[in-house]
């Protein structure tokens, strides 16, 4: 592919104008972004390893994990309703910039993305089935890939060297993961599994490339301010319609009638196994949450690498809690990862400096010209 046609910039190519609108917008929004990064983290971290400790255990239901990804939606409804009385007040006004319910195009949006991701979520739940933690979260991360040639190819994102250089090493690592496909094969799963949960697990994680560039797609065309409130709509709808689709695929495979039979022969007993389904639920609502957020606050590129770095945590914990084996290939891959993250902000870090550098200039020139 021409470089040339994906708009990559250098921090010498971009105007002063146009970074200092930027850089103003995400420093207005840093507390936001924090707290957002905050909920990512519980969740990319939390959720797979919930999801491995059920499966390990006696857990088996694919469909029910896939839907527990996206079932805690209704908890957003507490801090919806608490905003909708306190906007009372203005939409009374009937100012519409204040307007509380989202429009109906970003609704339409939500409902489609919500079946994208129910789509991705079974194929990342059936795929964990067959794959250690560690092997999983660090195949997923080839989701950055993808999610740099959906967000050029959707929202026009504009490329620098340094993202380039990260998509492309942290991408390379989680292909190292495919050299050897019996090193950390689970007991009891064969080597046709362990094949199909790899595909598995790269055809979500093309999925989820695909979802978040349309999410930013869907925020940017709408024509009103987007609140918090429209974020905690948008992902209650994108949870209720990926959720209808795997509870369609529970009520086809019969899950509803076979968990309470697979709670009472679970390993840690029935009590811890419908807390580790509540717990699931709730982590992964976190993530979904926290992405919207970082999508809006800055774009679906970030949020991409930022998932991936996360990469490492997961692997921690995985060797931690459940003792899996952390090969020289996975420590290669984590290698890569980490080197890719550490271009990227290293970009990052230039372009802000090259900003500030311009801004400086801008305001001396400024000066000059007032005393002159």
């Amino acid at each position: 592919m021409d470089t040339s046609t994906m708009n990559i910039e250098t921090p010498e190519t971009l105007g002063p104008n146009q970074n200092h609108v930027e850089e103003t917008r995400k420093a207005r929004n840093w507390p936001l972004i924090i707290i957002n990064c905050a909920l990512v983290f519980c969740g990319v971290i939390g959720g797979p390893l919930l999801m491995r400790l059920y499966y390990l255990h006696g857990g088996s239901r694919k469909w029910l994990s896939s839907c527990l990804q996206t079932a805690g939606f209704p908890v957003l409804l507490f801090p919806l309703i608490f905003l909708y009385i306190k906007s009372k007040p203005s939409m009374q006004k009937n100012d519409q910039s204040c307007s509380f319910f989202m429009e109906p195009m970003v609704f339409v949006w939500s409902a489609i993305i919500g079946i994208v991701f129910g789509v991705s979520n079974f194929m990342y739940a059936l795929g964990l089935s067959y794959l250690p933690v560690s092997t999983s979260i660090i195949l997923f991360a080839t989701q950055l890939c993808f999610t740099a040639f959906f967000a050029w190819l959707i929202v026009k994102q504009k490329f620098t060297a340094f993202i380039i250089n990260a998509v492309i090493v942290m991408t390379l690592g989680s292909v190292l993961l495919g050299i050897n496909t019996d090193g950390d094969r689970p007991i009891g799963v064969s080597k046709a599994q362990y094949l199909l949960g790899f595909l598995l697990t790269l055809a979500a994680a093309a999925l989820t490339g695909l979802g978040m560039p349309f999410v930013e797609l869907a925020l940017s065309k709408a024509t009103r301010n987007i609140t918090y409130s429209t974020l905690l709509q948008f992902q209650i709808i994108l949870g209720l319609f990926g959720t209808g689709l795997n509870v369609i695929g529970m009520l086809i495979n019969k899950d509803f009638q076979a968990i309470p039979r697979e709670a009472d022969e679970f390993e840690l007993g029935k009590g811890k196994y419908y807390m580790i389904i509540i717990l699931t639920a709730l982590t992964w609502q976190l993530a979904s949450l926290g992405s919207l957020g970082i999508i809006l606050y800055t774009n679906a590129l970030f949020n991409g690498i930022y998932t991936s770095v996360l990469v490492p945590f997961t692997e921690v914990g995985a060797v931690i809690f459940f003792h899996e084996s952390f090969t020289g290939l996975k420590g290669m891959a984590l290698a890569l990862c980490l080197w890719g993250f550490s271009s990227y902000f290293y970009g990052e870090y230039k372009m802000m400096n090259k900003v500030g550098n311009n801004d400086s200039t801008h305001e001396e020139t400024e000066k000059v010209e007032n005393e002159t």
